[in-house]
């Protein structure tokens, strides 16, 4: 039967995220899969009950069978209690693993559920910060460090106990004299791994650290590869990597080092522990305090004693590996979603579109405004052009309308309604957005088309969508037309089909705002024009921003602004501003003058 989502337990993150305490954090993860958990402590308790059974049985039989010669139905019956002894330990020991798996399995998936959830909550001032790299990083190799911690060590704290109470308890029954001598090393063992526990965690979150830089380095080149190449930057980058890589190394060593030096300090305290109390039983035994049988059963155990307490070292150490992990994880938990619901009005039939900003200043940090006392009012259907140099604050003012930013000071009403009333969900849904470089995820043209619609559309309406944006033809070309995989970013398609692509997608959801961001600038003249046609049909009836350096594209536009330095310097339409001196006149003129040369070039070649 196919496993759903809803088929396992949620997970809070409140609950993970407010615990103080690593440990308790980690019991909290686990929520839902206590109860496997404990099973599988029982299971393992009754593993290690059943071990020592087993050499306890040993020196009895060596005492009462072999001693006194009674190889009749006693021997076989002894056999048999061996072979039970022994099924008992393998079927409770099997289940224990199986349980403690199962919980390390399920409580990882649903961190990595609950921190992919997360992440795409988090504002957008968050990802324009945060490196993509660091984020793989955390979302990957840390909640795997703690899936094996669950499996493999979570489960030790219980088998730890077990067995040591379990073989303490059975050496007791033995000689108490012995039992005593057999911990002494307990409480050495335990100060040794308290001090490395402590150097262990700066090491790995130091060495974490660094595996997260050279996620990030390895994302970028793979992600801007044709820069690299277009520009021969391959060695530089080889460099960095090399350097990146090379420092990771000497942290690596650092940790690797400290591994190094707490095992064979675990292990030759264990092993004297080992010598010492082997050597003291013979002698007793050779005195006769102990029998022969003791003896055995005693060599046993004592190894079963002794391997908790060198594990608890171990398990010291993995501790600390997955508390920073788990610190790591959190890191990203704590950080506060946006809040997309927060405001109550939400028109049944959409907005309208008047939009009118008043006095807007905002800024990204305190003192550093970026954009300054900025209004203006445009109606519903209107066209609005920002033109300016970069940095001057076009991006910003058009990132503050689907609130991606809230405004500094002022305020922006929308249908006469402040923009903050709004929920952000339903905003969003109200405004389509075109970019300069526009993202097309790795499945077919079909898919990415609909990507922003939760209803059902007909092939239909994606068709129409298509020919509107003047792609459909394109598609077609192709031997699977809409089913054609684009490839990862759309690499499959030339920069022009990308667009149309998504003026396509935009079409179709039918925003009553659209938001184009220089969505011309980077595509040949021939494919400029074949996209104007396509956002002409895109811009109909709706309250449109374009951005744009091209004079070219915002001449027809009701109202153009012109930024300079985060301030509104001109605006009105294009027939006005190219008469008034100023920056938009001498853009004009610039534009005019190269598009007269290339024109001239072109019909001298023409004439060759």
């Amino acid at each position: 039967m196919k496993t759903t989502v809803s088929d396992y337990p949620r997970l809070d993150p409140k609950s993970v995220v407010k615990s103080k305490n690593g440990l308790t954090a980690l019991w909290r993860l686990m929520s839902g899969y206590h109860r496997h958990y404990l099973v599988a402590a029982l299971m393992l308790t009754i593993s290690a009950t059943a071990r020592a059974g087993i050499y306890l049985f040993l020196g009895w039989f060596v005492d009462h069978i072999l001693k006194e010669g009674r190889f009749g139905s006693e021997l076989l019956l002894s056999a048999a209690g061996f072979m039970g002894l022994i099924l008992i330990q393998a079927t409770s020991g099997f289940l224990s693993n199986q349980l403690a798996a199962q919980t390390a399995e399920s409580s990882t998936r649903r961190l990595r559920d609950l921190l992919f959830d997360h992440i795409q909550r988090l504002s957008f001032a968050y990802h324009a910060e945060a490196k993509t790299g660091d984020l793989l990083e955390r979302a990957s190799s840390d909640v795997d460090t703690l899936r094996r911690f669950i499996s493999d060590q979570a489960i030790g704290v219980a088998r730890i106990i077990a067995i040591f109470i379990i073989n303490f308890t059975a050496i007791l029954q033995i000689n108490t004299r012995l039992a005593l001598v057999s911990i002494i090393i307990v409480p050495v063992t335990l100060v040794v791994s308290i001090l490395f526990f402590r150097q262990l965690s700066k090491a790995f979150q130091a060495y974490q650290e660094q595996e997260a830089v050279i996620s990030t380095n390895l994302q970028e080149n793979l992600s801007g590869v044709r820069v690299v190449k277009a520009f021969a930057r391959q060695a530089y980058e080889i460099d960095k990597f090399e350097r990146n890589n090379y420092e990771k190394l000497k942290r690596g060593r650092k940790l690797n080092l400290m591994h190094s030096l707490f095992w064979p300090i675990s292990d030759t305290l264990c092993a004297a522990q080992m010598i010492g109390s082997n050597i003291m039983a013979a002698f007793m035994a050779i005195d006769g305090v102990i029998t022969l049988g003791n003896y055995m059963s005693f060599t046993g155990l004592l190894g079963w004693l002794i391997w908790p307490i060198r594990n608890l070292g171990r398990l010291i150490v993995d501790t600390s590996r997955a508390l920073v992990s788990l610190n790591r994880v959190t890191e990203i938990l704590r950080v506060a979603e946006e809040p997309l619901f927060e405001g109550s009005l939400m028109p049944a039939e959409g907005v309208q579109g008047n939009i009118r900003f008043e006095h807007v200043s905002f800024a990204y940090e305190q003192d550093r405004p970026v954009l300054e006392d900025i209004s203006f009012e445009c109606k519903a259907g209107q066209v609005v052009a920002l033109l300016g140099s970069t940095g001057s604050g076009k991006t910003s003012l058009v990132n503050l309308l689907p609130r991606f930013y809230d405004v500094t000071d002022g305020s922006i009403l929308l249908d006469g309604a402040d923009l903050r009333v709004y929920p952000r969900h339903y905003l969003r849904s109200q405004i389509g957005i075109v970019e300069q470089e526009p993202f097309l995820f790795s499945c077919s043209i079909r898919d990415n088309i609909t990507y922003g619609i939760t209803r059902e559309v007909s092939q239909a309406e994606i068709e129409q969508a298509a020919r509107e944006a003047a792609v459909h033809d394109v598609i077609m070309e192709f031997a699977d037309g809409y089913d054609t995989l684009v490839g990862e970013r759309g690499v499959t398609l030339s920069g022009g089909q990308k667009q149309r692509v998504a003026i396509a997608r935009t079409l179709l959801i039918n925003p009553k705002i659209l938001i184009l961001d220089d969505s011309t600038s980077s595509v040949d003249m021939e494919t400029e024009v074949q996209i104007r046609q396509a956002l002409q049909s895109l811009m109909e009836n709706r309250t449109t921003f374009i951005i744009a350096h091209r004079i070219q594209s915002i001449m027809s536009a009701d109202l153009i602004l012109v930024f300079d330095q985060g301030k509104i310097v001109q605006s009105g339409r294009h027939e006005t501003l190219i008469q008034e001196p100023g920056i938009y006149q001498s853009i004009y003129e610039i534009q005019t003058r190269i598009d007269s040369a290339l024109q001239e070039e072109i019909d001298r070649v023409h004439v060759l």
